[in-house]
């Protein structure tokens, strides 16, 4: 079932933010634009190289008023020994939720049940709460930090502009389509 348009389900989760464990609720990320970005496991391999680069752009979310949540099924402590022995997971400062029950996980809809392991979503939620975007990927593929920033800028966009929809490739400032009668088999 696709959770597209679903509104984020009641959780309450430990996490590791800039030197400090904190509690992350459903309720504490509403009312601001939201990416919650799943991956298997710290200490692994594709893993790291998809939260460094968003690492890398975070700054550019913060602009957009988007917090980022990456979440696996570690505890939050292990997200902090990942943090303190890696270079490149030391330089995030967004929230990463450590999921061990995997309750959030499977709120998402990405628990691989048989390993106990999240596959690699990424959901971007609207202030709502509302499920807005979803990708999924297999284990060995990893994803883009600038294509995620570029589909939170056209959710933005569209949810800022009822009426208007962005094409294929679009970017900020390109043109957009008005859905309607006379677009029919014009584009």
């Amino acid at each position: 079932m696709s959770v597209i348009n679903t509104q984020i389900k009641p959780f309450r989760n430990m996490a590791f933010k800039e030197g400090k464990f904190i509690e992350v609720t459903d309720e504490a990320v509403r009312g601001k634009w939201s990416v919650f970005f799943f991956y298997p496991a710290d200490f692994t391999f594709v893993c790291p190289t998809e939260l460094g680069d968003v690492a890398d752009r975070y700054a550019e979310f913060q602009k957009l008023g988007v917090e980022i949540y990456s979440v696996s099924t570690d505890t939050h402590f292990t997200h902090k020994a990942w943090h303190d022995g890696s270079d490149t997971i030391r330089k995030i400062r967004y929230t990463m939720i450590g999921d061990p029950t995997g309750t959030l996980t499977r709120n998402f809809d990405v628990m691989r049940e048989a390993e106990g392991l999240a596959d690699r979503g990424t959901f971007i939620v609207d202030p709502q709460g509302v499920i807005q975007a979803v990708e999924i990927t297999a284990e060995g593929i990893g994803r883009n930090a600038s294509d995620l920033l570029r589909k939170v800028k056209a959710a933005q966009y569209v949810a800022a502009h009822p009426g208007e929809v962005c094409p294929a490739k679009w970017e900020e400032g390109a043109a957009t389509l008005k859905p309607s009668l006379d677009l029919v088999g014009k584009i």
